[in-house]
């Protein structure tokens, strides 16, 4: 087979300091969460809210929600773990479900909010961003792990994946389709522009960020999952993951409907709620000199 312009198979996946060994997929996920937090961070105080308390709850939504993404993945892989039980804790060996680290991590948030205060709203548009910029630094760690590829292809994109980890049905192919590769720009380059173009048009409701970015994600992992060859069940040609996105997908549309719709009304009553990034600095600005005070103490609360 000719490989001329495929992607190369990562020569190695661990970097070797010493008696101290760094996995790529490790060190990758854990500057994916640094950037989230970061990222997520610097927009939820430019949307009004609290810096301090965001780092708080935003470093207990990433524990649980790990944790709900490595218990979602052992639950719907339980035959890889039979042989070796124990396995379950090694992470570095990848396995993830994000969907399931996704509702984990937004349950810890609006239990957080509800209990200690906060603009859950806000929270969402914030995380919109942060989110899909550390999945991307996660899907190139699947890339030194040489999992969640696709079906063979001799595309000159293909990445080449070493024998032992391909599947028995593809054992004598090389090349496969780098699912984790489009997803990440999907993610990097097209979700998050969208996003950030649509909130500096002012186009968008509190909230509805957060909307945008599921229904977009949803819609490429729903295509990623009709290549990938390593799902465990299928249900009408679609894996467990593929239906979960087609009712993320849904979601997100209607969120995204609803926060516009809750927008309109709000407007209609003298309380501003189209609040893009750029709108709310403005807001808060003509609040502060005085320009757009009636209603300004609206802004930013849910």
């Amino acid at each position: 087979m000719n490989l001329i312009g495929s992607i190369p198979s990562p020569a190695q996946n661990v970097l070797e300091i010493g008696p101290l060994t760094i996995y790529f997929y490790g060190l990758l996920i854990a500057i994916g969460v640094i950037v989230a937090i970061v990222v997520s961070r610097k927009r939820y105080v430019r949307f009004g809210g609290n810096g301090e308390f965001f780092e708080k709850a935003a470093i207990w939504a990433v524990v649980i929600g790990f944790l709900g993404a490595r218990g979602a993945y052992v639950l719907t892989h339980t035959g890889n773990f039979l042989d070796r039980p124990y396995a379950v804790f090694f992470i570095w060996e990848g396995g993830l479900a994000l969907y399931g680290g996704l509702l984990f991590g937004a349950l810890t948030f609006i239990y957080l909010v509800n209990k200690k205060g906060g603009d859950l709203f806000a929270i969402g548009d914030a995380t919109a961003v942060g989110i899909p910029l550390a999945q991307a630094f996660g899907r190139l760690g699947n890339y030194f792990n040489q999992e969640l590829f696709g079906t063979p292809t001799t595309l000159p994109w293909g990445v080449e994946i070493d024998p032992a980890n391909r599947p028995p049905q593809f054992a004598d192919f090389a090349t496969f389709h780098p699912t984790f590769l489009y997803e990440l720009v999907w993610n990097a380059f097209i979700l998050v522009p969208v996003i950030l173009l649509l909130e500096k048009r002012g186009k968008l409701a509190k909230g509805a960020s957060f909307g945008i970015y599921i229904a977009m994600y949803a819609f490429i992992r729903f295509w990623m999952e009709l290549l990938r060859t390593d799902t465990t069940y299928r249900l009408f040609g679609i894996s467990r993951n593929g239906w979960v996105s087609i009712l993320a997908f849904m979601g997100g549309i209607a969120w995204i409907w609803w926060t516009q719709k809750r927008a309109e009304k709000r407007t209609l009553v003298g309380k501003p709620y189209l609040l893009s990034p750029q709108a709310e600095t403005e807001t808060r600005a003509e609040a502060v000199s005085g320009e757009g005070a009636d209603g300004a103490d609206e802004v930013g609360r849910d």
